[in-house]
């Protein structure tokens, strides 16, 4: 089926989008800054090594399937149908999303990624306090948000995640949206490859292993973020710590922001590329 013409206008920007992650290149402190990360960590034995990537692949694993088959999910699915039938009452399951425009599909999604950003940027506040609790449960509660409004993208373009093969692509697109620039560009161009192939499988058949040693530059973010955060919550302002405060928000803040960005313009690039193909 042929796109219209706002359709085509859309997939332009993504494809202007694209044109520029693609063409990043990373200035000599990034490359170095890498270079000692990657030579650091490479200096734990490879089991060790090993086994790391392993636990964490397997810990988001059963994170997103908790996610996924939470009743607080379930609602917000309900929620997102029920949007759709502002717009086409004739939407009884998630794939009829699909029937809706680009343009109000597109209002759906940034609902929930608005909501999201705003949530992450509270739970950035809340983990600046300094509180040893909030502080120590930042990590797997920025992981729980991103996972979430990966799905609900997802399904806002109509695609069901709670099958092996949509599961595997919305972790490996939360994946990429966490990774720096440099790096995004590779990891978007793997999702691209798959889209080569027939979508259309309920298992999937890629490679299933998603961290290595190019995503230990996240977590050690996430760790020097709690040192900062440490190092300034003393630092107080009518008795509350906002220096401490605006970097654990400006900083889960941009990173949901990075991951929103991806996400939407993956599912947008997967609906138009569906529709065209139809």
């Amino acid at each position: 089926m042929p796109l219209t013409d706002r359709e085509r206008t859309v997939l332009n920007d993504i494809r202007e989008w694209e044109r520029k992650l693609l063409s990043y290149e990373p200035n000599d402190f990034q490359l170095t800054y890498e270079k000692y990360l990657e030579r650091s960590f490479s200096l734990l034995p490879e089991t060790v090594q090993r086994q790391f990537f392993s636990i964490i692949d397997t810990w988001l694993f059963h994170l997103h399937s908790i996610i996924q088959g939470s009743q607080f999910q379930m609602d917000a699915k309900e929620r997102i149908m029920q949007s759709g039938r502002i717009f086409q009452k004739e939407i009884n399951q998630l794939s009829d999303m699909q029937e809706l425009t680009i343009d109000q599909l597109q209002y759906i999604a940034e609902q929930q990624i608005a909501r999201h950003r705003f949530y992450s940027l509270a739970q950035g506040g809340l983990a600046g306090t300094g509180g040893s609790l909030l502080l120590g449960s930042d990590i797997p509660a920025m992981a729980v948000l991103n996972l979430r409004v990966v799905q609900l993208i997802a399904m806002t373009y109509g695609f069901e995640i709670n099958t092996p093969y949509e599961m595997m692509t919305s972790l490996k697109v939360f994946h990429t949206g966490t990774l720096p620039p440099r790096m995004q560009k590779e990891g978007w161009s793997l999702l691209m490859e798959e889209l080569t192939v027939d979508q259309h499988y309920y298992f999937y058949k890629g490679k299933e292993e998603m961290t290595d040693i190019t995503w230990i530059e996240q977590p050690f973010q996430q760790l020097l973020k709690a040192m900062v955060i440490t190092l300034f919550r003393k630092r107080m302002v009518k008795g509350i710590p906002l220096v401490s405060m605006a970097i654990g928000a400006g900083a889960n803040y941009q990173l949901t922001r990075k991951v929103t960005d991806l996400a939407h313009k993956y599912y947008q690039f997967r609906y138009l590329k569906a529709k065209e193909e139809f």
